[in-house]
């Protein structure tokens, strides 16, 4: 594209878009300027009646203090021994913020004030004056005080009169301008007002309060005219704008001059964004132009590259289709593999289970002998008492006998109920299971074993424990094999225990299972198949039982952790989701 910028039409399409930004920037600061003029009027007649009217509230407070009774007595030659005009001046300042309010006599004598001051002031002062004659007295000036600093006082007298002619004395109420600017509302433009044109007397920036006005140099400023509107470059600081406009008004009710100083650079910047807007529409036209240009040579190129590359791409998207459809064929093949390798291992995992749990009735063989042969000769006692009872004509001990009977047949009942409920292979689907059942049934079976063991078992069945998600058959097997291994880790030990609890938080219910065991060795690895401490036998277990467990709580959306307890031993803790969270998930 850079020999196009070279011909000759390119340098004055430049030029004419330089002329053509610089139009449309004095165009927009042209158009900018009126409603920021309309904006400076507004505020300044907005500033003008705020100070216009806080001046008058001290008018009006004059010219109301000139009807008390209390000034008009001390006028009227009463002799005030408790001070009770005083006091009431001083009352009426603090109420309205009055600087200073004062009664003066015809001679001009200061009767009674707000506070100190001058004891006595020249009658024939334009302020006193004006008011003796029966005029409202209206003055403003600059008075310095002793720390140095320069007041701006500005004060009114009324007039008390006797009579439709005849004036006793005036009231004398001055306001400090600094009270009206320390609470004057915020804005961006700077604004004062100034007293006969020379000097600054009230203003919304400290460092043009005092100023001379009638200075050439003031604020360091050149005036000039756009579009028949005063235009204002300054160098005063960084708290007043580099470019202002400039507007005045005359304020002859209270003999001040307001005057604004609104900042232009939002129409600079709106000029400045529409001169660019027009030279980027510009530019954006030529570059167009060259892009139409360069794209026409460009695609003839182009073409000829595509036809070329086409040609190879045929060739080669030939010989990936090719390699893709053997990788698919291969794909297809492992996938099969991998479901049927699936299906081998789900099998494996539910003959472990099944192998696990008649391993678990193996051993449990004996205790199970024992504790069905207990209720068999109780049976057979309470029989052959009965019969006896009954030939006697006891009938009441021979129906003890008979309900004694029917107790032993139950607990044979639910000892052979258990067995075949674990022995069976469970394929039923999760379901809501009460888990403190679980618990009772798995200590019911474990029974003989923890007699025989002599293992003391704490397990308090909390009330209203909340069913869980699972199986019941396989979490009764992982609950027999956390209690198998306490009590396989306890066996060298003479204080056996084993605690259970069940806690339902405030998500998952946890059932935890804690020993008086040595602890484990290598709490990372006791969920690996075929990790165990034991010697791998029969009888002793091929480790595979903590394996089990683990990927059975894992299928109910669980999660079992074996870990050392602080205070000894081993602890094992179950999360399973509480039924009814899960059901509404």
């Amino acid at each position: 594209m850079f020999r196009y910028l070279r011909t000759k039409w390119v340098i004055p399409f430049l030029i004419g878009t330089l002329a053509i930004s610089a139009g449309v920037w004095a165009v927009a600061w042209r158009a900018a300027l009126s409603p920021l003029s309309d904006q400076a009027a507004s505020e300044l007649a907005l500033a003008s009646d705020q100070l216009t009217r806080h001046l008058f509230r001290y008018r009006e407070l004059a010219v109301v203090l000139a009807e008390h009774p209390v000034l008009r007595d001390r006028l009227g030659g009463e002799v005030d021994s408790e001070g009770e005009a005083d006091a009431l001046l001083q009352a009426m300042a603090d109420m309205t913020g009055a600087y200073h309010l004062s009664l003066v006599g015809l001679d001009g004598k200061v009767l009674a004030a707000s506070g100190e001051g001058e004891a006595q002031v020249d009658p024939g002062a334009p302020l006193i004056h004006r008011a003796l004659t029966g005029a409202l007295g209206v003055e403003a000036r600059f008075q310095a005080v002793e720390s140095g600093a320069t007041q701006r006082i500005f004060s009114f007298a009324a007039p008390i009169h006797k009579g439709a002619e005849q004036t006793l004395g005036t009231v004398v109420a001055r306001t400090d301008l600094l009270d009206f600017e320390e609470n004057w509302p915020s804005t961006a433009a700077a604004l004062f007002f100034t007293l006969n044109g020379s000097r600054v007397f009230a203003a919304n920036r400290s460092e043009l309060v005092s100023a001379e006005r009638a200075r050439e140099d003031f604020l360091k400023s050149s005036a000039s005219l756009w579009a028949g509107r005063e235009v204002w470059t300054l160098d005063a600081g960084p708290y007043l704008p580099n470019r202002a406009i400039h507007l005045s008004r005359d304020l002859p009710v209270i003999g001040l001059t307001g005057e604004i100083l609104l900042d232009t650079a939002p129409a600079e910047r709106s000029a400045a964004l529409l001169a660019g807007i027009a030279a980027a529409i510009c530019l954006g036209i030529g570059a167009l132009l060259l892009a139409v240009g360069e794209r026409r040579r460009a695609l003839n190129k182009r073409l000829q590259m595509e036809a070329a590359v086409n040609a190879r791409l045929e060739a080669r998207v030939a010989e990936r289709t090719k390699a893709l459809s053997t990788a698919n064929a291969d794909l297809l093949r492992e996938n099969r593999e991998r479901r049927e390798a699936e299906a081998a291992l789900n099998k494996a995992q539910a003959d472990l289970v099944q192998a696990g749990k008649l391993s678990a009735l193996g051993q449990m063989s004996a205790g199970i002998s024992h504790e069905l042969n207990q209720p068999l000769m109780a049976i057979r006692s309470f029989s052959d008492n009965g019969t006896v009872f009954l030939e006697r004509g006891q009938t009441d001990e021979v129906g003890q006998n008979l309900g004694r009977i029917s107790q032993q047949a139950g607990r044979m009942d639910r000892i052979i109920k258990n067995l075949r409920a674990f022995a069976r292979q469970e394929s039923e689907p999760i379901t809501n299971v009460d888990l403190v059942q679980v618990v009772d049934q798995a200590l019911e079976m474990l029974e003989p074993r923890i007699v025989a063991d002599r293992v003391h078992v704490d397990w308090t069945r909390p009330p209203n424990a909340p069913q869980v998600r699972g199986g019941e058959v396989r979490l009764q097997q992982v609950v027999m094999n956390l209690m198998s291994n306490a009590m396989d880790a306890m066996a060298a030990r003479v204080h056996k225990k084993i605690e259970i609890t069940l806690e339902p938080s405030t998500e998952r219910v946890i059932l935890s299972v804690r020993d008086t065991g040595p602890g484990i060795d290598q709490p990372d690895r006791i969920f690996d198949p075929f990790y165990t401490t034991k010697e791998v036998s029969p009888t002793e277990g091929m480790g595979l039982g903590l394996s089990i467990s683990y990927g059975l709580v894992q299928s109910f959306g669980g999660a079992i952790r074996g870990r050392n307890h602080p205070k000894g031993g081993a602890i094992f803790t179950v999360e399973l989701d509480r039924a009814g969270e899960q059901e509404a998930a």
